[in-house]
């Protein structure tokens, strides 16, 4: 397990993460004016995410790992990787990443290092999400449409998701960069306390387990 900077490297129990409600948030400022339009400020230049895994509890079993899990993590003190049900590839939900999905880069020929990304929209109005935590074993990476070799051809960094190529597989002037990934977020608990109950014999519940995404 790694610690860097009140981050935990473990990823929160996939089984009940799936299970999650939630979604991204958008902080805006929205001023009307005397003549009835509107002036909107952007407060953020980076969507936030929250979720609530209450909904992903099933078992006792799932009840027993969220509570190791919280207690691990000291309540909030500790952020952790947290899989987004709904938003954790890099290409369309529910597919598999390819090399060619999204586009990090594009070569000048001494350039080593590229930071994955995942793009929201088309053009100039797009979104460019950086992504900081890929999932280890899942980064396919493509120069001018010819895959890479992971280690001999280039390295991730887990923690931040900085590709970077190996002497003598550096990207050529103009070459087009693309990756593909599957990948998690930094977030933590908002409370630093759970609720749990045992409905029946084999059956846990904890209501509420508010999350929410934070920034490395």
């Amino acid at each position: 397990m790694t610690e860097i900077r009140s981050f935990h490297d473990v990823r929160f129990p996939l089984a009940v993460a799936f299970g999650a409600t939630g979604g991204p948030e958008w902080r805006n400022e929205i001023v009307s004016l005397t003549s009835g339009m509107e002036q909107r400020n952007a407060r953020w230049t980076r969507s936030r995410r929250h979720f609530d895994a209450g909904s992903g509890v099933r078992s006792l079993a799932d009840l027993a790992e969220v509570l190791a899990f919280f207690e691990a993590r000291r309540g909030s003190l500790y952020a952790f990787r947290f899989c987004d049900p709904f938003d954790h590839v890099s290409c369309a939900y529910g597919g598999s990443p390819t090399p060619a999905d999204q586009a990090i880069g594009t070569g000048d020929g001494a350039t080593a290092a590229f930071q994955l990304v995942k793009a929201y929209g088309s053009g100039e109005l797009a979104y460019r999400r950086t992504i900081n935590l890929p999932v280890a074993g899942s980064i396919r990476v493509a120069v001018a449409g010819v895959e890479k070799a992971a280690d001999s051809d280039f390295i991730v960094d887990q923690m931040s998701g900085i590709v970077t190529f190996q002497p003598g597989a550096i990207p050529a002037a103009g070459a087009a960069v693309t990756a593909g990934f599957e990948f998690d977020l930094a977030a933590r608990f908002v409370a630093d306390r759970l609720t749990a109950s045992i409905s029946s014999f084999r059956a846990g519940e904890i209501p509420s387990i508010p999350i929410v995404e934070v920034k490395l």
